[in-house]
């Protein structure tokens, strides 16, 4: 009996034993420890503290989930649509039994028996459904098989068949869409212990929150040391280059934020004498040497990246460890743009002429039976890209259409959302298209990714009798092949200051910076340091690397160099100001009037009056036949201008919330960028909001304001630029620079061909004279 009692007890014991038993953490030297440290809050360490009470190990939750959808929504809309992006899993996740689960609703004229909602994970069809939830969104989840997922980056692909209940008509299909909302949108694992990172890789594993956004918790008890300043930001970058997410955020605090949020990661970032009150234990090595592993937190079981060693210099090695992994030398291009984690594939750089399959770029074979066809595909240019007034790409598109798509149906090329060319398919019998050259302006491309879109508008007699309740035709119409090919010429290229689209688009020109950027902020709080550590990081991935800052405490200290500033406008030096082009006057009164709750209408009333006297009507008339010069003509004021525009001083309005502005320095031979907003609260929070790529790539010109109660980002265009030196000379690039700069002044191009046309009558007459016949 008593035998029958010793027994279970013992299994018991055993079983909690390995139950209470915790991971060993990665570190810098490879070595893993017997047991990890359990975080703990700051101990008490007076002469009073009594006895550290018992670790209380609480059981790992029973499952695991990670959100999958990187936009703030998604929309499927139009008869055919799709989304394809990348999810990074841990080893763990990836060999955890797994489900997909989501919730979608859509609009009320889609017709479920001919529409279908599909999800594919790595190239297999994870899941289908008729679409049919138009009254409430109605959640789905589908099971993984075993070995679907796998370590590293998985595939995801949303795609939807829509059509209309009751219209045929092409206006129609702007009535289909589907939504699925991110936080319906996740992978459920069934082991508690996936949530578990292990090494630095898988910091790529950090995911999203609810809203399709990422944060990193910098906890830095040294955090008000100005020494440390530029290793933080440099720890940042790492960091971000690591996570790749499209919409990343750093949070730089002294204490411990509440852990085991979704679509965050924390790190403790100090000395060993630092980081031991968070600690129970000190992780190995940490007193002798830099070190920078994950350890788990005893109550939530989240894991914390430790970052830590017994000076700060052994600290900086730590992050050093991090980062350097993610650098490459600055004057090595880049092939690909890494748009992975938002659009799937990841997207060319073109620097020269090239010829890019559509099967390369991720446009597969389609044949289509409906009235509106949509495909997109996504092409980057560098940084000193300088075609915007006369270069064309050129689509060689391989395309068929039947008999059944009447004339005055269309091929339609959109360019960053702006039309590019459109082609009429006028033949009655149909077609094949076989690298049929399409022409499209390369006005609209920028620095950086330019997504490309292509539409056909099929209008077809069967649609003109449409009657409620017939199925659906399955002869396709139309059908485009991936041997289609895009075809950039070679282009001009120099660098133009100012230019917040290179900044954007590229981080240019600090990606090419060796040496150190100079940083200059007004303080060292933790907005002012979570907004630079914010807004550094989403210049190293859009440049592709981590860069090396220096903190200056004056802007003459920039000297030479590209410099950025980064701090709340009323503690700003004026010479910044000015230097950008933001007038000083509002230095102390831009946000006074949102913050006491009075508009500020003064600017208004002087506009206003400024408009009864020069003559309400007769303005509006010559802004109005300017307009139509524009769209007709492709002319403007600014073009037949001799001499450039004067820039006016930029006043920010009240409605701004952040404002990114750039200009020469004092000696005119470097870029400053100031980052700035009326207080550090909303500078941190603005810098956040354009962290996110769907408004980081609107900004452009010389100026860019972002509008919190619109959720807009204003550009003010450049009146005028210098140009820098990027490439080796060359004649040829040289020819198309002065191509393209002609074509943008059109007045300079008429004087100079009317003068070069007297300078060759008079020669022409001056040889007439000696060499004709007198009589």
């Amino acid at each position: 009996m008593l035998r029958r009692l010793v027994l279970p007890a013992l299994l018991l014991a055993s079983l909690a034993t390995g139950v209470s038993a915790q991971p060993s953490p990665f570190d810098m030297s490879g070595e893993r420890p017997a047991d990890a440290p359990i975080l703990q809050p700051p101990a008490d360490t007076g002469s009073n503290a009594g006895p550290a009470e018992p670790i209380v190990t609480l059981k790992p939750p029973d499952d695991f989930k990670r959100f999958i959808i990187p936009f703030s929504a998604l929309s499927l809309t139009g008869e055919v649509d799709e989304r394809t992006w990348s999810v990074y899993l841990t080893p763990a996740q990836a060999q955890s039994a797994a489900s997909l689960n989501f919730a979608y609703q859509n609009a009320i004229v889609v017709a479920p028996e001919a529409s279908t909602l599909s999800i594919f994970v790595n190239g297999e069809l994870a899941g289908e459904k008729p679409i049919g939830s138009a009254e409430a969104a109605t959640p789905l989840s589908y099971d993984l098989k075993p070995g679907l997922l796998r370590a590293g980056s998985n595939d995801i692909r949303v795609k939807v068949r829509q059509r209309h209940r009751t219209d045929c008509t092409v206006e129609s299909t702007y009535e289909l869409w589907t939504e699925i909302a991110p936080e319906s949108a996740f992978i459920r694992f069934s082991s508690g212990d996936s949530a578990t990172l292990s090494s630095l890789d898988d910091v790529r594993a950090v995911g999203l929150d609810a809203r399709g956004r990422t944060q990193f918790n910098l906890v830095v008890p040294g955090l008000q040391q100005p020494s440390r300043t530029a290793a933080l930001m440099r720890l940042a970058q790492g960091m971000a280059l690591r996570g790749q997410m499209p919409a990343q955020e750093f949070a730089l605090s002294e204490t411990m934020p509440e852990l085991a949020k979704p679509g965050q990661m924390t790190a403790l970032v100090g000395t060993a004498e630092e980081v031991a009150p968070f600690l129970e234990r000190l992780p190995e090595g940490a007193s002798s040497g830099p070190v920078a592993m994950f350890v788990r937190d005893g109550k939530t079981k989240s894991s914390v990246l430790v970052i830590s060693g017994p000076d700060w210099s052994a600290v900086q090695e730590a992050i050093e460890g991090i980062t350097q992994p993610m650098d490459r030398p600055s004057n090595v291009p880049r092939d690909v743009i890494a748009t992975g984690r938002w659009q799937l594939p990841e997207t060319p750089l073109v620097v020269t002429n090239a010829r890019l399959r559509f099967s390369e770029l991720g446009v597969e074979t389609s044949e289509f039976t409906g009235r509106r066809f949509r495909t997109r595909f996504s092409v980057a240019v560098p940084s000193d890209f300088y075609a915007d007034a006369y270069g064309d790409a050129t689509l060689l598109l391989d395309a068929a259409y039947t008999d059944a798509v009447l004339p005055g149906s269309h091929i339609d090329i959109y360019i960053n959302g702006n039309i590019a060319s459109t082609i009429p398919l006028n033949s009655a019998t149909g077609d094949i298209l076989r690298h049929l050259p399409i022409k499209v302006t390369m006005r609209h491309f920028k620095p950086g990714p330019n997504l490309i879109e292509i539409e056909a508008v099929l209008s077809a007699e069967p649609d003109k009798a449409c009657a409620p309740g017939t199925p659906a035709s399955n002869d396709p119409r139309f059908a485009l092949f991936d041997t289609s090919e895009l075809r950039m010429p070679d282009f001009a290229r120099i660098g133009r200051r100012p230019n917040i689209a290179a900044i954007s688009g590229a981080a240019a020109p600090y990606r090419s910076d060796s040496a150190a950027v100079p940083l200059f902020l007004d303080r060292a709080d933790e907005d002012t340091l979570s907004a630079a550590a914010t807004f550094l990081a989403r210049l190293a991935v859009a440049g592709g690397r981590p860069m090396l800052v220096e903190v200056i405490t004056s802007p003459l200290a920039a000297g030479s160099r590209n410099a950025i500033f980064i701090g709340a406008m009323p503690q700003l030096p004026k010479t910044v100001l000015t230097q950008v082009g933001i007038d000083p006057a509002r230095q102390m009164s831009w946000g006074n009037a949102e913050d006491t709750g009075r508009p500020d209408d003064t600017q208004k009333a002087i506009d206003e009056w400024r408009t009864r006297l020069s003559g309400g009507a007769w303005r509006n008339q010559v802004t109005g036949f300017q307009t139509w010069v524009k769209q007709e003509f492709d002319i403007s004021l600014s073009s037949l201008r001799i001499l450039p525009e004067a820039q006016a001083a930029y006043i920010p309005p009240e409605s701004a919330g952040l404002v990114i502005a750039q200009g020469a320095n004092p000696s005119d031979d470097a870029t400053w960028t100031l980052l700035t907003a009326p207080t550090g609260k909303r500078l941190r929070e603005g810098t956040a909001a354009i962290a996110d790529v769907t408004r980081w790539q609107q900004l452009a010109g010389r100026v860019s304001a972002y509008e919190p109660a619109t959720d807009k980002i204003e550009a003010t265009p450049v009146a005028g630029f210098d140009f820098v030196q990027t490439q080796p000379p060359s004649l040829t690039n040289y020819r198309l620079i002065f191509a393209n700069w002609l074509s943008s002044n059109i007045m300079v191009y008429a004087l100079l061909l009317i003068v070069l046309s007297v300078l060759l009558g008079l020669a022409t007459s001056s040889m007439l004279t000696r060499l004709g016949r007198r009589q």
